[in-house]
């Protein structure tokens, strides 16, 4: 029977059970997809990240959720790449995954790894209030964002932290996933984000979503380095720096657990 190594580990997490859990699983060979989606359904994270090294060096990289396969995935990469520096290739200082986002670059810079992800600016003349009906809380103002996953994606600012984290959004009725930001307290902003129309509640720490965050922050308050909190229940910090069309993402991550997954 095959069995594929699997990796639990924490992403913007300072210490274990913080941040955002996810598995990763190098292949020797790529399996059917519905097999890879079936494991991602076992493993029940937001996210699984599947990588398989490649003749020259880099890895190709592919993420799914329990119910689909996305296209980007931050904490899930920045898992990927803490497997590579620290069990596949110790002495990398950096990796190249190819994905359908296209080439991700991740460097390591001692206990913290620094993530090259393309920036998804809002859409400021296309307001969305439409859609977020279901948060029972009314933002200062709704941006569009570019469909990510062929899923309606929005980001709604509200007034304040606390705002934010008093949210209890009706998920069951949701027709969009929602990035939920506000000036932080001692941060530049927090952050929450439901996407149930990707299988995943609320995730604890999400970089894809400080690829739309960054750039509107950076924005508003006039500068290209921040420092976000997700505050979530489990919560986790990212580093922010936007260099034009891209943002890059620092975390730090914490390993949970090494296991074999047997197949059939």
């Amino acid at each position: 029977m095959p069995e594929i190594p699997l990796f639990q580990v924490d992403a913007f997490a300072t210490q274990l059970f913080g941040g955002n859990p996810a598995a990763v699983c190098p292949l020797e060979k790529w399996l059917d997809d519905n097999v890879l989606l079936a494991i991602a359904a076992e493993n029940n994270l937001s996210e699984t990240a599947f990588i398989l090294r490649r003749q020259d060096g880099d890895y190709d990289l592919r993420w799914f959720t329990p119910t689909i396969e996305v296209n980007l995935c931050g904490h899930a990469t920045l898992a990927a790449a803490h497997v590579v520096f620290h069990h596949l290739d110790v002495d990398a200082t950096r990796v190249v995954f190819h994905s359908q986002s296209g080439p991700l670059i991740v460097q390591r810079d001692g206990d913290r790894a620094t993530m090259d992800f393309p920036a998804t600016p809002p859409h400021y003349d296309r307001p969305a209030d439409d859609l977020v009906a279901e948060l029972d809380a009314v933002p200062e103002a709704t941006y569009r964002i570019r469909e990510v996953h062929r899923r309606p994606y929005v980001l709604a600012v509200f007034a304040d932290q606390a705002t934010v984290a008093g949210l209890a959004p009706r998920i069951g009725e949701m027709r969009a996933n929602v990035i939920c930001t506000a000036p932080g307290d001692g941060v530049d902003f927090v952050s929450r984000f439901f996407a149930p129309l990707s299988g995943v509640d609320e995730d604890p720490v999400t970089g894809s979503a400080h690829c739309a965050l960054a750039p509107y922050w950076a924005k508003r308050l006039g500068k290209t380095g921040l420092l976000a909190r997700q505050i979530s229940q489990r919560g986790g910090e990212v580093g922010c720096r936007v260099q034009g069309d891209r943002v890059l993402l620092t975390g730090k991550t914490v390993h949970y657990l090494k296991g074999v997954i047997t197949l059939p």
